[in-house]
Formats: C-alpha cells, sequence, structure tokens
C-alpha cells in the first residue's frame, strides 16, 4: 500500500486523523495461499474463519465469498454469519459458554455445535426431546497433553470419564450423530502442532470410529508479519507451507486407503488477518521527561496491541511538513490515556516531529474487537485501494451516542 503525506492528509479530512486501513487484497491472498497449502498435501480441506479475531463485517462477507466457514463462539457471532448469509451448514458454534438459543437454532437448521463439557448435554438432550426424526450435527471439543507445558481449560479431557459418557451420548441418541472432533491449543510453534496432530490421530486410532465428517485442528497459526516482529517471537516463525505439511501431510498419510476422507478444517484468524490492517495516527506532541523523549499520539496502544504482549508493531513515519527533522534517540510513542503504560512503540530512533503521520503494521488481530471504549470511542475504518486512490468507509467512528446509548439518563429515584 503506498501512502504519502498528501494521501494521509486527504484521507484526514474526510475521516479524521486516527483510523485503521483495511486492505481486502491481503486478505484474498492469505487465505488462497494458506488454503492451497494445505490442498495440495490433503484436498478435502477448508478454512473455518475465526470470528473472533476480527469480526468486521466486511473481511467476514469476503471470507464468505472465498468459500470460507465461519467458527464463532458467541450468539453474537453467529447473527453476524447468518446476516451475512453464511449458510448453516458452514457455521462453526465453539465455546465455552453457548447460548441455548443458538444452539437449537443452528442445529436444527443442519449447522455443527462442538461439544465443551457434559455440561452442555442438558442442552442437546432438550433438542432432542422436539426433534427425534432429525439428524443433529454435533462435535466433541478435545483435550489431551500435547506437551507444552500448559494445562488448557477448553474441551473435554479425552483420557477423562466424561469424555466416554459424552461420546457415549451422542451414541445412543438417534437424533444426533458425531460429525467431528475438534481441538486447539495456544502455542503456535511447530513442535505444538505436530503434538496436536499425533494426539489426534491417537484418539482416533483408539475411538475405532466407522466414519467421521470432519477433523478440525482449531486455529493458533502465525501470519505474515515483517523481520523485526518475527524477532521478538521465542520460536521461528513457520510458514503456511510448514504448517501445511505438518497437518495435512499426516492426515493425508492416515487415510491415504479411505475413497472418503474426512474433512481437514483449521480456524485461522491471525493467519488470515494479522497483516491486513493499519493503524494510522498522529503525533501530537513532544517532550521530555528527566531525560526520556515521549512522543503522544492521537492513538493508543489498545488500538493496536489490545493484549498489551508488549510487542514492537513495526511502523512507518510520514512526516507532514518539509525538513530538516529533528532525529530522537530512544524515543517511545506513547496513546492518550491516562494509562502509564499506554506505549505504542518503545525505543524508537530515527526522525519524528509534531504533526507526522505514524502507520502501524500487523494490527488485523484482535485490535478492533477488543478495544474499549476508554476515554476515547474507536476511529474508523476505511478500506483504501492503492491503485485507484478510491475509499470505502467499513465502520463508521464510533461516537458518544454510541457508546452512551445503552444507558439511562433518568435521575434515579428511592425504591
Amino acid at each position: 500500500m503506498k501512502l504519502d503525506k498528501e494521501i494521509l492528509s486527504a484521507l484526514a479530512d474526510k475521516f479524521g486523523d486516527a483510523f485503521y486501513i483495511l486492505d481486502i487484497e491481503k486478505l484474498i491472498l492469505n487465505f488462497r495461499e494458506l488454503k492451497g497449502a494445505f490442498s495440495r498435501y490433503y484436498p478435502n480441506f477448508d478454512i473455518a474463519y475465526s470470528y473472533k479475531t476480527n469480526y468486521t463485517p466486511a473481511i467476514c462477507r469476503e471470507i464468505e465469498r472465498l468459500g470460507g466457514y465461519a467458527e464463532v463462539v458467541s450468539e453474537m457471532e453467529y447473527e453476524l454469519a447468518k446476516r451475512i448469509g453464511v449458510a448453516p451448514g458452514r457455521i462453526i458454534l465453539n465455546g465455552p459458554v453457548k447460548s441455548r438459543a443458538a444452539v437449537c437454532e443452528l442445529l436444527l437448521s443442519g449447522g455443527q455445535v462442538n461439544i465443551e463439557s457434559e455440561n452442555e448435554l442438558e442442552i442437546l438432550e432438550r433438542v432432542c426431546a422436539g426433534h427425534r426424526k432429525k439428524k443433529l450435527r454435533v462435535g466433541i471439543r478435545c483435550n489431551y497433553d500435547i506437551s507444552d507445558g500448559v494445562i488448557s481449560r477448553f474441551g473435554i479431557d479425552t483420557g477423562s470419564p466424561e469424555f466416554e459418557r459424552v461420546l457415549r451420548y451422542i451414541k445412543k441418541e438417534d437424533c444426533l450423530t458425531l460429525s467431528g472432533l475438534h481441538c486447539h491449543f495456544a502455542q503456535r510453534n511447530m513442535k505444538a502442532w505436530k503434538n496436536r496432530v499425533s494426539g489426534m490421530l491417537e484418539l482416533i486410532r483408539g475411538l475405532e470410529l466407522e466414519k467421521i465428517e470432519s477433523i478440525d485442528f482449531g486455529g493458533g497459526l502465525y501470519g505474515k508479519m515483517g523481520d523485526s516482529l518475527k524477532e521478538q517471537f521465542p520460536d521461528p516463525i513457520p510458514c503456511f507451507e510448514e504448517y501445511a505439511e505438518a497437518v495435512a501431510g499426516p492426515l493425508s498419510e492416515y487415510y491415504r486407503d479411505d475413497d472418503e476422507p474426512p474433512k481437514l478444517l483449521v480456524e485461522p484468524g491471525s493467519a488470515i488477518v494479522g497483516d491486513v490492517m493499519s493503524f494510522a495516527a498522529r503525533v501530537t506532541g513532544i517532550k521530555t521527561v528527566r531525560g526520556k523523549p515521549i512522543a503522544t499520539l492521537n492513538g493508543s496502544v489498545y488500538n493496536i496491541n489490545p493484549t498489551l504482549n508488549g510487542k514492537n508493531l513495526p511502523f512507518a513515519v510520514y512526516h507532514q511538513n518539509p525538513g530538516p527533522h529533528r532525529i530522537y534517540k530512544d524515543i517511545d510513542l506513547c496513546g492518550y490515556t491516562c494509562v502509564e503504560n499506554d506505549r505504542l512503540f518503545r525505543g524508537y530512533s530515527g526522525e519524528l516531529d509534531v504533526g507526522d503521520w505514524v502507520i502501524f503494521e500487523n494490527v488485523g488481530s484482535y485490535s478492533v474487537v477488543m478495544k474499549p471504549p476508554f476515554i476515547f470511542p474507536n476511529v474508523p475504518i476505511i478500506r483504501y485501494d492503492g491503485r485507484s486512490g478510491g475509499t470505502e468507509l467499513v465502520k463508521s467512528a464510533e461516537t458518544f451516542d454510541d457508546i452512551f446509548r445503552t444507558y439511562s439518563f433518568d435521575e434515579i429515584c428511592e425504591v
């Protein structure tokens, strides 16, 4: 995406001095590259996009257009998938807390619900009671040791009596069919993924399932990023081809003699959208405090990194005025909030002036969905076409009314 001070000034005149820029073309490229990498090893493969990572409707709609599934973890996200037009059979409902209404509706319309715990059987019992002649698609979210030193809180322990009871219940109910096995673990490195796959194949061998519709390995794949960001991670960053070889390769070998192998699914979020959004903000002031230079921006760390993982995201500076420009060493780029650790970048050395634009990259994951309405409402999202110069408003800037519409302004009377 080619930007300059004239383009940024024109965008500011239209959308304000801070905004997200969405690159749909990058999204399409990421989706096709990931799908192509896995499909070369295992043709019966599909992507189920993780809505929680970034549920901007323009992104979810493009995923649907590309043929992706919708992986949702709330009634809100399920409603979004419906409004976009995702077919029920291409919606997967996960999550530790599920809406009873969403579970019932999705199951009855042909979608898949992955059981998180034995407690959810009570919902299934109610659905089955009134629909004995239906075939409802349920999966099980599986929890097993992948030797990452973490006891995940998600899914059902595959070595527990609870897992056996859930499996037994699904098998005995004529209206239920075990449509899939699912897992998800937080670690993104190759060792964890290889253990994720070997653990699932060991489970499948032990269960001796006749047929299963899908095997879903969840998300947790690294996406594309520059070298400066890669260097801040403890492990090497795999490419899509490496993930595909580690996941789809063993599965292809396991089902090599099967005429109808199960569908392989992964549920990427960051791998698809991490690098498709950038964040533009302006420098509003620069000062020095006891020898430490501090720049203040009209954006916040919560706009770009609300998980506060401490990573310095790559960025570029666009000078608003002609030089010469002042050169700083070890200057922190700080946000507008009254929180001490609101620092968008720590230790920048280079040219910087008041009024300059700072464009942060790799802000597509969790930024929009986790940004709180703290002090300032959120900024707009625009789609900018670098070839034509055209812009499209994808999300309006949030206003006072957006934030306070759900509050009561009436006087509180004694009860």
